[in-house]
């Protein structure tokens, strides 16, 4: 719902929404999650998120212009964390609407017996569609059929802390859909899953905070009737990185290494019984340095980065620079 009211942005919303924003195409908007890659952050039920809010800390978006600390796109970023669980008790909560239910826990592994202390923790999420169902009942105006967009979303995380504010994460996800979209006709569906981990280090008595990830994703879409054999599409792949941040006074300097690498693989079998099938892979890997300056009411943000595409045997090198001078406490120019 936030990301339709944005200047630039433009939304479909029929089987699988997807956005353009900046006059770019889809494929060129970069969704991740705890820093893991999503393919595809949208349900069958039109620009339907797969992220439960109930288990978001931050959700930053970029439209346009974006740190060099973010590569491989052109047109917009979505840096989306997930909190940690509950580290002094069991918690959960329970909602249901007339078209889905969901359910959230979080808790303790090992309480924290002091704040500041060492503790560990999970939260789990699940979402699941019974519209399929409840539509004949309550949307029975539109089909009595009712209308066949079924999904289930499921969430895990487990979080490791330490006394002196490092951290350790593991998590992983399942999302799917399918689509009965023309009743005995054909089924459309689509399955994302995906796992990694991420961590931050903080050393004694050090301005530097030492941060990393890796994660693998994946994304298969599947078209099937009752003429032609299966249709499927598919994406995979990984990513990794570090970074270190120094806090120098009221300046700051990040800089690290990204790798990532994916599979794309198409596969279709015409009328006619012949197959089809591109399968590509691929590489990059993303340098980047920035430093962020406050001198009296600016910021200022010089940042570059170099992004090598193995497929392409090229390197682009990305200078980016931003500007901000804080006028008064409530207004800023950008």
């Amino acid at each position: 719902q936030y990301l339709q009211v944005l200047p630039g942005v433009v939304f479909t919303g029929d089987q699988g929404g997807q956005l353009y924003i900046r006059g770019g195409s889809p494929i060129q908007n970069k969704v991740l999650l705890d820093g893991m890659v999503i393919y595809n952050p949208f349900h069958s039920i039109g620009l339907f998120s797969v992220f439960d809010t109930d288990i978001l800390r931050n959700a930053d978006v970029y439209t346009g212009g974006f740190g060099a600390e973010y590569g491989g796109r052109i047109s917009s970023i979505m840096d989306i964390t997930t909190r940690d669980g509950n580290k002094k008790r069991i918690a959960g909560k329970f909602d249901a609407s007339t078209f889905g239910a969901k359910i959230m826990i979080e808790g303790p592994l090992s309480k924290q017996k002091e704040d500041g202390g060492s503790s560990s923790s999970f939260i789990l999420s699940a979402k699941n569609s019974y519209l399929e169902q409840s539509s004949q009942i309550f949307y029975d105006y539109v089909d009595e059929d009712g209308l066949p967009f079924n999904y289930l979303d499921l969430y895990g995380k487990l979080s490791f802390h330490f006394g002196n504010g490092s951290k350790i994460n593991f998590y992983g996800f399942n999302f799917t859909d399918k689509v009965n979209q023309y009743k005995s006709i054909a089924d459309f569906s689509w399955n994302s899953a995906g796992g990694g981990t991420n961590f931050v280090i903080i050393p004694g008595k050090s301005a530097v905070m030492i941060g990393g990830y890796a994660a693998y994703s994946e994304y298969e879409i599947t078209l099937k009737d009752d003429v032609n054999p299966d249709r499927t599409s598919a994406i995979n792949g990984f990513n990794m990185g570090f970074d270190f941040n120094y806090f120098l006074g009221r300046d700051q300097l990040k800089y690290g290494i990204e790798v990532q690498g994916f599979t794309t693989d198409y596969f279709y079998i015409n009328s006619v019984g012949r197959t089809i099938q591109q399968k590509e892979n691929t590489t990059e890997l993303g340098l980047f340095v920035k430093y962020k300056k406050t001198a009296g009411k600016f910021l200022i943000e010089p940042s570059i980065r170099l992004q090598w595409y193995a497929s392409l045997s090229t390197i682009s090198p990305e200078p980016r620079l931003s500007l901000k001078y804080n006028v008064t406490d409530n207004f800023r120019l950008k």
